[in-house]
């Protein structure tokens, strides 16, 4: 599959990896603390919060930049996953720890979620799969 670098998903890889990277240092330089919570922009965070920031930002920034063939893919299954938290944390509320391992996710959190989830959903379905046969 080839991807072009201003497909829907390349933008999408290279935008959230990008934030998502610098919100999860931002997280590491609010707190290192597993059992405790701190704000950052109105979000709660807590050390593996900012890990998997860190981490879906990174590898979004390696799809975005580095792997354009895995933009797709990025897109896709990260969207996926963050709509599903979004919806699975609106419905339960604030204290959200769905793997207790986050202490709390606050509704800003959740609604963050939804939408990254959706825009990744959008950009994948916008983005020709170039390895599809023309019909």
């Amino acid at each position: 599959m080839t991807t072009t670098n201003s497909s829907p998903a390349v933008m999408y890889a290279r935008i959230f990896g990008i934030v998502l990277t610098l919100v999860g240092v931002l997280g590491l330089l609010t707190n290192t603390d597993q059992d405790s919570v701190k704000s950052l922009l109105g979000l709660d965070v807590n050390l593996t919060h900012n890990f998997v920031h860190l981490a879906t930002g990174v590898l979004g920034v390696i799809a975005g930049f580095g792997i354009l063939t895995w933009a797709r893919g990025y897109a896709i299954v990260f969207g996926v996953v963050y709509t599903i938290l979004g919806i699975w944390g609106l419905t339960a509320g604030n204290g959200f720890d769905p793997f207790n391992l986050f202490v709390n996710i606050n509704m800003a959190d959740h609604f963050l979620h939804l939408a990254i989830g959706i825009i990744g959903i959008g950009a994948f379905v916008t983005s020709q799969d170039s390895t599809r046969a023309s019909v």
